[in-house]
């Protein structure tokens, strides 16, 4: 324990409310005299609140309480507190949180959040312990706190020449009170937030010594696979082991909840297990479910009127009165999350503690949900928080740790559950498939002046009708949905309900364009008068593209825009269609205005990424139904965009001193409708059902 302040129990924790979000500042502070109590001596480091360190030498270790799956927090968000801190970088060190109920507020990574909602806290963190660094120097000094500065890990008295590294001040500075609001700097003196700052966790991946969810290992463990029902709902029925306990390295075969775990000595001794074993399944009520069933379902829905989402004028006497109509049928297919890692947990239950290891985006509901199925209490259950390969919000969800968790329980041993590619495939939560059915009315110079959307959708409002709000200025609007239970479970998808909507709204709004005889760039503009950052946005990847410079037969350029998760995004992608239908993009230009920029290479990163990944979904894949069953199984049949396919991206920054704006997502929602609006422009075929088939864009 590192202890060491003067401070009364009631300031162990500190919350500090940043606009609403929930968030918490906590400073593990105890006093003196609980130091006495605990007949500790007071420790070496400086240790001004949750989120850092200092020891002597002056190393500063900055705890990260948000998961790292490839987007960069480990590095980003130490560049916060460290800016503040006036931290020397290259004595920075990174240190994992495990889950705690409230200790660091929200650890859930998702929703683009973890930058923007961490941004006031972490500055305020950083800025604590460097007043109170250099109040501890003017003490020592006998001059003024005003006329000392902190700079690169040390506090300095110009009019004397003095000077003190930070690790020289770190017992004093433990001595110092803790100042409520420290002043924070000007932005016009950044010298670590806003550059190009190589990650701290690379080295570790590149040498292999960087620790995966599925790398971890404890004494005694076992591994495990489960034998799940083949279709969504199902339950097992009965089971003969005796086969599969003859494989070598097999030790048992344990029913539970959730299917049949195979517990052995290494994953392919579980795997083969799992293969050898024999069981009867009751289907349940989603047996005969199929994709063309629900495909029906979803469209005999469309003709009836639907709940309200969001109403505006007057719709039907705006089409009544409209010069030209416009109206379109769009289908956004179900799509996994297909992450290279997939998933796994290490759980280590006893008779009245739980460790766990996992690759989590939510560590605290990790935490809950597992001290829930112990029945123990939260305090008795610890998260470790390994990094992942690849969420995409799959890992939001806990199922697969309670999963871990009841299985070693029953197993009285440590038990690492590892899923195969196909139960990852076929035993997701599944982005959404959504119906979708707009009318637009124009008036005689083109322009929207009604515009409805009817979205029928699986399970869950939020994630059908997330992000279905045009950004556009259309006086009259409609957008109704229904949700159809369809036995798919589903689930948040890189970009949530913007994902499929934008695919929707930005395709229709360039089909409304083309109607009014319109440049469809010029005719989003006109539009975006109440969204200046996504016009900024818009323009920049306009200019950066060389917009409306003409391209050889059987290539087209078209755009795409979206403004959400606190941030704007347009995209042009310039593509190639052949007389067989195939479909190549050559190049993405991209614009994004995201606020304050802590890392380019960051925000590159995560734009280059999102690019792949809708690229994948737009061109590849598709999950379907039959009798219940995935039928996609592995990459064979749910491709991912190859590396030769990839096409040449260039990331533009819009300079800004808006709010700051999430990355990691809105990159996704508008590759896809930017490039079918390029295929429209190459070859006249409108493309409203995804994913992109050769075959609906062969010459006849």
């Amino acid at each position: 324990m590192n202890i060491t302040r003067t401070l009364t129990r009631r300031d162990f924790i500190k919350v500090v409310s940043t606009g609403g979000t929930g968030l918490v500042l906590a400073f593990y502070l105890p006093s003196a005299r609980d130091l006495d109590a605990l007949s500790l001596e007071p420790a070496e480091e400086f240790v001004p609140n949750a989120w850092l360190k200092i020891d002597p030498q002056g190393n500063v270790t900055i705890t990260v309480a948000r998961s790292e799956m490839g987007q960069g927090v480990r590095t980003s968000l130490p560049m916060i507190v460290a800016e503040e801190l006036e931290a020397d970088w290259t004595k920075v060190r990174i240190e994992q949180a495990p889950a705690h109920p409230d200790k660091y507020g929200s650890q859930a990574t998702g929703g683009s959040t973890s930058v923007r909602r961490s941004w006031d806290m972490l500055r305020k963190a950083g800025a604590t312990a460097r007043e109170m660094l250099i109040a501890a120097a003017a003490q020592q000094w006998s001059v003024e706190r005003a006329s000392c500065s902190a700079r690169n890990g040390m506090v300095f008295h110009d009019a004397s020449g003095k000077k003190a590294r930070y690790g020289e001040l770190v017992q004093a500075a433990a001595k110092m009170p803790v100042p409520e609001n420290p002043p924070l700097k000007d932005p016009n003196d950044f010298r670590v937030i806003g550059t190009r700052t190589p990650r701290l966790d690379t080295p570790q991946k590149v040498n292999g010594t960087a620790v995966f969810g599925i790398d971890v290992k404890v004494p005694k463990m076992l591994y495990a696979t489960v034998a799940r029902s083949p279709v969504f709902g199902g339950k097992v029925m009965s089971f003969d082991a005796s086969k599969a306990k003859s494989v070598a390295g097999v030790r048992d075969v344990i029913p539970f909840d959730g299917g049949i775990a195979i517990l052995a000595s290494s994953t392919w001794a579980a795997i083969q297990g799992r293969e050898a074993l024999s069981a009867t399944w009751d289907e349940g009520p989603h047996a005969k479910q199929n994709s063309e069933g629900i495909w029906k379902m979803f469209e005999e829905a469309a003709q009836l009127e639907g709940a309200t989402e969001k109403k505006e004028g007057d719709v039907i006497a705006a089409l009544a009165t409209a010069v030209k109509k416009v109206g379109a049928v769009y289908r956004a297919p179900f799509v996994a999350h297909a992450t290279m890692e997939p998933m796994n947990c290490l759980a280590d239950v006893r008779s009245d503690y739980c460790e766990i290891w996992a690759p989590s985006q939510t560590p605290q509901r990790a935490q809950s949900e597992a001290a829930s199925v112990l029945g123990l209490p939260i305090d008795k259950v610890r998260v470790n928080v390994t990094l992942m390969g690849g969420g995409f919000g799959r890992r939001l969800e806990a199922d697969y740790v309670t999963e871990a968790v009841k299985i070693s329980k029953a197993a009285g041993v440590p038990v690492m559950v590892v899923w195969t590619r196909e139960d990852d495939m076929q035993h997701d939560f599944y982005r959404p498939a959504t119906y979708n059915v707009l009318t637009a009315g124009l008036d005689k110079e083109g322009w929207p002046i009604a515009w409805t959307h009817r979205i029928v959708g699986p399970s869950s409002k939020g994630l059908v009708v997330g992000g279905s709000a045009p950004p556009y200025s259309i006086p009259n609007l409609l957008i109704d949905y229904h949700i159809k239970e369809t036995g798919v479970p589903i689930g948040a998808w890189r970009s949530v309900g913007y994902s499929q909507n934008t695919f929707v709204i930005e395709s229709f709004i360039d089909e409304l364009a083309h109607a009014a005889g319109k440049d469809p760039a010029e005719y989003r503009r006109q539009l975006l008068d109440k969204s200046p950052r996504l016009k900024a946005a818009l323009d920049l990847a306009l200019f950066k593209s060389e917009w409306g410079k003409k391209l050889p037969p059987g290539m087209g350029r078209g755009v795409a825009a979206v403004q959400g998760f606190g941030s704007s995004v347009a995209h042009v992608a310039e593509v190639s269609v052949s007389k067989e239908g195939e479909v190549r993009v050559l190049r993405v230009v991209s614009a994004v205005e995201c606020g304050p920029v802590v890392n380019p290479d960051t925000i590159e990163a995560q734009i280059e990424s999102a690019i792949v990944y809708g690229l994948s979904a737009a061109l590849k894949d598709e999950i379907t139904i039959a009798k219940g069953r995935v039928k996609q199984s592995n990459f064979d049949d749910y491709g991912i965009l190859h590396i030769d396919e990839m096409p040449k991206v260039e990331v533009h920054i819009v300079p800004s001193k808006e709010p700051l704006g999430g990355i990691g997502e809105p990159g996704v929602p508008p590759i896809a409708p930017a490039v079918c609006n390029a295929i429209f422009a190459a070859t006249g075929k409108r493309i409203r059902k995804l994913p992109i088939r050769p075959e609906d864009l062969r010459a006849s």
